[in-house]
């Protein structure tokens, strides 16, 4: 059969023949995108083997990115990066400044041999649902960021349990995978109880908390720092109506709500870090500069694209809450 090469007295499993032939039709030219290979009934049948000796073949070539199938027609050459060992999914809710340094760290800690795709489904279910169902069996490794979505369990049970792989955020429901994760209460319980000696000076702590799709573990641990330090507190939705006053510290995980801050500040003529404080989340080199420095409350979202890394490279079943820290700057 033409591309397709078995040879009984050989060493090699079956179907790694069969991937290798289909390699080789590639490098030496004589497989073309758009070509169509032999079917599998045909390879069956030609060759005396068993369906699933076929299928294991075929899917770790559909994994690839080497072949696809059209239904009802059957399977196509759709790459030619024969020298890939793994083709993963990357899966993002949005792209911002510290989403790029986890991708850009990812990237870099991977094997040349990699190769990555990466999408964002911005928050919306569907999106979310449509492009995991669109992705299935076309990867060796699967990088799931859920955000906020909570039961998704059903739409991940389409992928290999083993290759799939949870980024940021820690689901009861999808506690059966490997995760890189953030524990969003108790790194700002800790973050605070470092940074104590600054808080003191402040009469009220006050977090602009709008929910939607920011982690609700940030507010339960402001809301419990305070409570077990009997420290006077409030948590407000959004800074509308809600003027800004001396002695006061704002917490502030929306960087939209941060430059409201700012602005507010300047309008007042308080000093940053003298009159009032910020506390932003997610450190960006940005924030280093801004109003002569933010303090912020920080993974380490290099050291997550690393792990993340080498947990996909190794294979590995973990599960790795990625530390956080208090970053001490001059408005606090």
């Amino acid at each position: 059969m033409k591309n397709i090469q078995i040879d009984d007295t050989l060493g090699i499993p079956k179907y790694r023949q069969i991937v290798n032939s289909i390699y080789q039709g590639i490098l030496n030219g004589n497989l073309k995108i758009g070509d169509k290979i032999p079917s599998l009934n045909q390879i069956c049948k030609e060759f005396d083997l068993s369906r699933d000796t076929v299928m294991v073949a075929f899917n770790e070539l559909k994994a690839k990115g080497i072949i696809n199938s059209i239904p009802g027609k059957g399977y196509y050459i759709n790459s030619s990066e024969v020298n890939v060992d793994q083709r993963i999914f990357l899966l993002f809710d949005e792209l911002n400044a510290f989403k790029e340094d986890v991708y850009t760290s990812f990237l870099n800690s991977l094997d040349i041999k990699s190769n990555v795709d990466i999408y964002f489904h911005h928050f919306n279910f569907q999106v979310f649902k449509d492009l995991i169902m669109e992705a299935a069996g076309k990867y060796t490794s699967y990088v799931i960021m859920p955000a906020t979505f909570d039961y998704t369990a059903d739409i991940l049970s389409i992928l290999p349990r083993e290759n799939v792989y949870i980024l940021d955020r820690k689901k009861a429901d999808l506690a059966v995978y490997p995760v890189i994760y953030q524990d969003f209460e108790a790194d700002v319980c800790a973050a605070l109880n470092s940074g104590e000696d600054l808080l003191q000076k402040y009469k009220k702590l006050v977090m602009v908390f709008p929910g939607g799709k920011e982690p609700e573990g940030r507010m339960i641990g402001f809301k419990k720092y305070c409570e077990e330090h009997n420290i006077e507190y409030e948590i407000v939705r959004s800074l509308i109506n809600r003027p800004i006053e001396k002695g006061e510290a704002y917490f502030v995980p929306s960087d939209r709500n941060l430059v409201k801050l700012v602005k507010m500040a300047a309008e007042n003529n308080f000093t940053l870090g003298v009159d009032f404080g910020i506390v932003s989340f997610n450190d960006t080199m940005l924030k280093e500069v801004v109003a002569g420095g933010i303090t912020t409350i920080s993974t380490d979202f290099t050291l997550m694209g690393k792990a993340l890394a080498n947990m996909v490279s190794e294979r590995s079943n973990a599960q790795v809450s990625n530390p956080a820290t208090l970053i001490r700057r001059n408005s606090l």
